[in-house]
This record gives C-alpha cells, sequence and structure tokens, in this order.
C-alpha cells in the first residue's frame, strides 16, 4: 500500500483509515513535512473523515511534528471527523502529556482500543 516515499502505510479497516508511521524517528523538517502533506491529502485530497493514526514505529517525534499533528486534528474537526491516535511509547507520550495535547487529541493504547471510538 506504501509507495517508495510514502511515509505512511494506510489501510482500511471498516470505513475507518488507519494511517501507520513507517518511520521510527519524526524529526528531521523534510520528513515532517512529507509527513504532514500526506496525512492533509488524506483529509483534503482523500475525503477521508475516521482516522487512525498509528505510532506503533515511532520512538522518536521532534515538536513540529507535533505541530502538524495538531493541524491534523483541526482538519478532520473541520471535516466533521474524528481522530484517534494509538500505539503510542511511553516517552511520546509523556511529551504529549507535558504540551497537554494528551487533553486535545483523542489517545488509545492499542489500535483494537482506537477502533472502538468510531
Amino acid at each position: 500500500m506504501a509507495s517508495s516515499d510514502s511515509r505512511l502505510d494506510l489501510e482500511d479497516i471498516g470505513g475507518v483509515t488507519v494511517a501507520r508511521f513507517l518511520d521510527r524517528k519524526i524529526l528531521d523538517e523534510a520528513n515532517i513535512e512529507a509527513v504532514g502533506r500526506e496525512l492533509f491529502a488524506l483529509v483534503d485530497v482523500d475525503g477521508r473523515k475516521e482516522i487512525i493514526l498509528d505510532f506503533d514505529l515511532v520512538e522518536y517525534l521532534s515538536s513540529a511534528a507535533l505541530g502538524k499533528l495538531i493541524t491534523m486534528h483541526k482538519k478532520v474537526a473541520a471535516a466533521k471527523g474524528r481522530l484517534v491516535l494509538c500505539n503510542i511509547h511511553k516517552d511520546i507520550l509523556e511529551v504529549f502529556q507535558l504540551t497537554r495535547l494528551d487533553q486535545v487529541l483523542t489517545l488509545c493504547k492499542t489500535l483494537d482500543d482506537a477502533l472502538e471510538r468510531f
């Protein structure tokens, strides 16, 4: 499903788009921009509204990447959809808690938990 330059692997599960990040580290600006473009296209181009972001492989995430997640959250909300994040590693989860993003974004432990939100 993922093209060679894609940063996401997409799967459709019962009408919900599951986007799995393929990079362990989402740190450099070019990578973050690429991820942002792919994420935003899910809503802006494909018209998807029910989206799960699966962070299972992600070990490091920069603060700039957090900005993309906030923008994605706003895009999905504007489209009257729902965005859920799952499989977030402990260190990244701590950043979400410190920045209070855990109160803005819907976070789930597992993909199954996330799917139950739809």
